[in-house]
Protein backbone atom coordinates (compact mmCIF):
# COMPACT_ATOMS: atom_id res chain seq x y z
CA UNK A 1 0.00 0.00 0.00
CA UNK A 2 1.91 3.47 -1.00
CA UNK A 3 1.48 6.09 1.02
CA UNK A 4 -1.07 8.23 -0.61
CA UNK A 5 -3.55 5.21 -0.16
CA UNK A 6 -3.55 5.47 3.84
CA UNK A 7 -6.70 6.77 5.76
CA UNK A 8 -4.38 8.95 7.69
CA UNK A 9 -7.33 10.69 9.19
CA UNK A 10 -8.27 7.97 10.86
CA UNK A 11 -4.79 7.48 13.01
CA UNK A 12 -6.05 7.23 16.35
CA UNK A 13 -3.55 9.40 18.42
CA UNK A 14 -4.88 8.56 21.70
CA UNK A 15 -4.98 5.33 21.59
CA UNK A 16 -1.56 5.40 20.29
CA UNK A 17 0.28 7.59 23.10
CA UNK A 18 -2.01 5.08 25.47
CA UNK A 19 -0.43 2.34 24.34
CA UNK A 20 3.11 3.27 23.62
CA UNK A 21 4.07 6.28 25.96
CA UNK A 22 2.01 5.77 28.52
CA UNK A 23 4.85 4.40 30.56
CA UNK A 24 8.60 4.82 29.72
CA UNK A 25 9.31 1.87 28.00
CA UNK A 26 12.53 0.19 27.92
CA UNK A 27 12.83 0.32 23.74
CA UNK A 28 12.28 3.85 24.63
CA UNK A 29 14.45 4.68 27.40
CA UNK A 30 16.95 3.64 25.29
CA UNK A 31 16.66 5.50 22.61
CA UNK A 32 16.41 8.47 24.84
CA UNK A 33 19.71 7.72 26.07
CA UNK A 34 21.40 7.33 22.55
CA UNK A 35 20.26 10.70 21.49
CA UNK A 36 20.85 12.37 24.08
CA UNK A 37 24.22 11.70 24.42
CA UNK A 38 24.35 12.41 20.97
CA UNK A 39 22.78 16.13 20.60
CA UNK A 40 24.92 16.73 23.99
CA UNK A 41 27.98 15.67 22.92
CA UNK A 42 27.68 17.64 19.53
CA UNK A 43 26.58 20.89 21.18
CA UNK A 44 28.87 21.10 23.72
CA UNK A 45 31.62 20.29 21.63
CA UNK A 46 30.94 22.30 18.75
CA UNK A 47 29.87 25.88 20.95
CA UNK A 48 27.03 26.20 18.58
CA UNK A 49 23.29 26.88 18.98
CA UNK A 50 20.55 27.80 19.42
CA UNK A 51 19.52 26.47 16.71
CA UNK A 52 16.21 25.68 14.81
CA UNK A 53 15.18 21.80 14.89
CA UNK A 54 12.61 19.32 13.09
CA UNK A 55 10.62 16.40 13.98
CA UNK A 56 9.68 14.73 10.57
CA UNK A 57 6.50 12.63 11.13
CA UNK A 58 6.35 13.83 14.74
CA UNK A 59 2.68 12.00 15.19
CA UNK A 60 1.53 11.59 18.37
CA UNK A 61 5.07 11.49 19.90
CA UNK A 62 7.19 14.47 21.67
CA UNK A 63 10.14 12.53 23.10
CA UNK A 64 12.00 13.36 19.84
CA UNK A 65 11.08 17.71 20.10
CA UNK A 66 12.23 17.37 24.05
CA UNK A 67 15.46 15.71 22.82
CA UNK A 68 16.06 19.07 20.77
CA UNK A 69 14.80 21.26 23.29
CA UNK A 70 17.74 22.51 25.73
CA UNK A 71 19.40 23.43 21.98
CA UNK A 72 16.90 25.24 19.78
CA UNK A 73 15.10 28.65 19.52
CA UNK A 74 12.94 26.95 17.15
CA UNK A 75 11.30 23.12 16.32
CA UNK A 76 8.98 22.21 13.90
CA UNK A 77 6.67 19.58 14.12
CA UNK A 78 6.02 18.36 11.04
CA UNK A 79 3.62 15.88 10.72
CA UNK A 80 0.90 14.88 7.78
CA UNK A 81 -2.29 13.11 10.07
CA UNK A 82 -4.94 15.51 11.05
CA UNK A 83 -5.79 13.83 13.75
CA UNK A 84 -1.91 13.82 15.27
CA UNK A 85 -1.82 17.53 14.21
CA UNK A 86 -4.66 17.89 16.47
CA UNK A 87 -2.83 15.98 19.38
CA UNK A 88 0.53 17.86 19.40
CA UNK A 89 -1.16 21.68 18.95
CA UNK A 90 -2.92 20.27 22.18
CA UNK A 91 0.03 19.77 23.99
CA UNK A 92 2.18 22.90 22.69
CA UNK A 93 0.94 25.32 25.56
CA UNK A 94 1.48 22.47 28.31
CA UNK A 95 1.97 18.91 27.44
CA UNK A 96 0.72 16.04 29.13
CA UNK A 97 2.21 14.15 32.62
CA UNK A 98 2.81 11.32 31.09
CA UNK A 99 5.86 13.49 29.22
CA UNK A 100 7.46 14.05 32.09
CA UNK A 101 9.20 10.84 32.52
CA UNK A 102 10.79 11.03 29.17
CA UNK A 103 12.06 14.76 30.05
CA UNK A 104 13.39 13.18 33.56
CA UNK A 105 15.57 10.39 31.35
CA UNK A 106 17.03 13.09 29.04
CA UNK A 107 17.90 14.96 32.73
CA UNK A 108 20.12 12.31 33.43
CA UNK A 109 22.45 13.39 31.11
CA UNK A 110 24.65 16.52 32.64
CA UNK A 111 23.87 18.75 29.96
CA UNK A 112 20.09 18.23 30.18
CA UNK A 113 20.20 18.35 33.51
CA UNK A 114 21.81 21.86 33.24
CA UNK A 115 19.14 23.15 31.34
CA UNK A 116 17.66 25.68 33.59
CA UNK A 117 14.08 26.85 31.78
CA UNK A 118 10.54 25.04 32.73
CA UNK A 119 10.47 22.46 30.02
CA UNK A 120 6.59 22.80 29.39
CA UNK A 121 7.56 26.81 28.89
CA UNK A 122 10.06 26.87 27.17
CA UNK A 123 8.17 24.18 24.70
CA UNK A 124 5.54 26.51 24.42
CA UNK A 125 8.12 29.11 23.26
CA UNK A 126 9.25 27.37 20.72
CA UNK A 127 7.38 24.76 19.24
CA UNK A 128 5.34 25.13 16.11
CA UNK A 129 3.17 22.23 14.07
CA UNK A 130 3.35 22.46 10.93
CA UNK A 131 0.78 20.15 8.65
CA UNK A 132 2.62 18.35 5.66
CA UNK A 133 3.72 15.58 4.04
CA UNK A 134 7.03 14.58 4.23
CA UNK A 135 7.24 14.44 0.68
CA UNK A 136 6.86 18.06 0.18
CA UNK A 137 10.25 18.78 2.13
CA UNK A 138 11.72 19.33 -1.01
CA UNK A 139 10.94 22.59 -0.81
CA UNK A 140 12.82 23.28 2.64
CA UNK A 141 16.73 21.61 1.60
CA UNK A 142 18.99 22.48 4.20
CA UNK A 143 16.68 24.52 6.35
CA UNK A 144 16.83 23.03 9.81
CA UNK A 145 20.52 22.25 11.87
CA UNK A 146 19.11 19.59 13.57
CA UNK A 147 16.46 17.06 13.53
CA UNK A 148 14.77 13.76 14.37
CA UNK A 149 12.55 11.40 12.16
CA UNK A 150 11.32 8.51 14.64
CA UNK A 151 9.24 5.39 13.11
CA UNK A 152 8.03 7.02 9.73
CA UNK A 153 9.83 6.53 6.75
CA UNK A 154 9.55 2.39 7.19
CA UNK A 155 5.67 2.76 9.00
CA UNK A 156 4.08 5.01 6.40
CA UNK A 157 3.99 2.34 3.04
CA UNK A 158 4.32 -0.83 2.30
CA UNK A 159 6.41 0.29 -0.85
CA UNK A 160 10.68 -0.26 -0.16
CA UNK A 161 10.66 3.29 -2.98
CA UNK A 162 9.00 5.20 -1.46
CA UNK A 163 10.57 4.47 2.26
CA UNK A 164 13.87 5.25 0.59
CA UNK A 165 12.39 9.14 -0.66
CA UNK A 166 11.09 9.46 3.16
CA UNK A 167 14.99 9.11 3.94
CA UNK A 168 16.17 11.41 1.14
CA UNK A 169 13.17 13.74 2.47
CA UNK A 170 14.57 14.00 5.72
CA UNK A 171 18.03 13.97 5.56
CA UNK A 172 17.73 16.92 2.60
CA UNK A 173 15.75 19.29 5.00
CA UNK A 174 18.83 19.52 7.36
CA UNK A 175 21.66 21.29 6.79
CA UNK A 176 25.45 20.40 5.94
CA UNK A 177 27.20 19.15 9.60
CA UNK A 178 23.63 19.23 11.35
CA UNK A 179 23.33 16.43 14.12
CA UNK A 180 20.46 13.73 13.38
CA UNK A 181 18.94 10.62 14.80
CA UNK A 182 16.37 8.50 13.42
CA UNK A 183 14.80 5.35 14.37
CA UNK A 184 12.87 2.37 12.58
CA UNK A 185 10.50 -0.41 13.46
CA UNK A 186 12.90 -3.83 12.04
CA UNK A 187 10.99 -6.04 9.40
CA UNK A 188 7.45 -4.33 10.32
CA UNK A 189 4.60 -6.28 8.93
CA UNK A 190 2.23 -3.60 9.79
CA UNK A 191 0.38 -2.29 12.65
CA UNK A 192 -2.75 -1.23 14.12
CA UNK A 193 -4.11 2.32 15.68
CA UNK A 194 -7.37 1.60 17.68
CA UNK A 195 -9.31 -0.47 15.02
CA UNK A 196 -7.19 1.21 11.92
CA UNK A 197 -4.15 -0.36 10.25
CA UNK A 198 -1.30 0.72 8.52
CA UNK A 199 1.06 -0.21 6.51
CA UNK A 200 4.71 -0.73 7.30
CA UNK A 201 7.49 -1.69 4.67
CA UNK A 202 9.92 -4.40 5.62
CA UNK A 203 13.42 -2.74 6.56
CA UNK A 204 16.71 -3.95 8.56
CA UNK A 205 19.63 -2.77 9.25
CA UNK A 206 21.35 -3.07 5.85
CA UNK A 207 18.25 -0.78 4.11
CA UNK A 208 18.37 1.84 6.69
CA UNK A 209 22.22 2.09 6.13
CA UNK A 210 22.07 2.30 2.59
CA UNK A 211 19.08 4.87 2.65
CA UNK A 212 21.22 6.88 5.21
CA UNK A 213 24.89 6.51 3.31
CA UNK A 214 24.27 8.77 0.68
CA UNK A 215 23.58 11.69 3.10
CA UNK A 216 25.60 11.35 6.02
CA UNK A 217 29.60 10.87 5.81
CA UNK A 218 29.52 9.60 9.48
CA UNK A 219 26.93 8.19 10.88
CA UNK A 220 25.65 4.75 13.23
CA UNK A 221 23.14 2.26 12.75
CA UNK A 222 22.31 0.18 15.43
CA UNK A 223 19.86 -2.21 16.74
CA UNK A 224 18.69 -1.59 20.08
CA UNK A 225 19.22 -4.51 22.87
CA UNK A 226 15.96 -4.03 23.87
CA UNK A 227 14.01 -7.20 22.85
CA UNK A 228 10.38 -6.71 24.82
CA UNK A 229 8.07 -5.64 21.80
CA UNK A 230 5.17 -3.06 22.52
CA UNK A 231 3.30 -4.61 19.74
CA UNK A 232 3.28 -7.46 17.70
CA UNK A 233 4.75 -7.48 13.92
CA UNK A 234 8.00 -6.07 14.13
CA UNK A 235 11.33 -7.81 15.25
CA UNK A 236 13.34 -5.04 16.84
CA UNK A 237 13.86 -1.50 16.45
CA UNK A 238 17.37 0.00 14.54
CA UNK A 239 18.50 3.83 15.67
CA UNK A 240 20.99 5.43 13.58
CA UNK A 241 22.53 8.76 14.57
CA UNK A 242 25.59 10.93 13.29
CA UNK A 243 25.73 14.03 11.05
CA UNK A 244 24.35 15.31 7.71
CA UNK A 245 27.50 15.32 4.95
CA UNK A 246 28.67 18.11 3.06
CA UNK A 247 27.50 16.57 -0.48
CA UNK A 248 24.06 16.61 -2.06
CA UNK A 249 24.28 13.61 -3.91
CA UNK A 250 21.37 13.42 -7.25
CA UNK A 251 20.04 9.84 -6.00
CA UNK A 252 17.73 8.33 -8.56
CA UNK A 253 14.34 7.16 -7.33
CA UNK A 254 12.36 4.75 -9.38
Amino acid sequence: MKNAEVAWSAFDSIAYVDHNYGDLQAEDAEILTIVRDHFAGHFRNQGVGPVYGIDVGAGANLYPALSMLPWCEGITLFERSPSNVAYLESQVDSYARNWDQFWDALRENKDYDAFDADPRERFREVVKVQQGDIFDLERFAGQWSVGTMFFVAESMTSSYQEFTLGVERFMRSLAPEAPFAAAFMEHSKGYHTGEQFFPACDVGENEVRESLAPFADEFKVQRLKSEAGLRDGYSGIILSYGWRGNSDPQVPIG
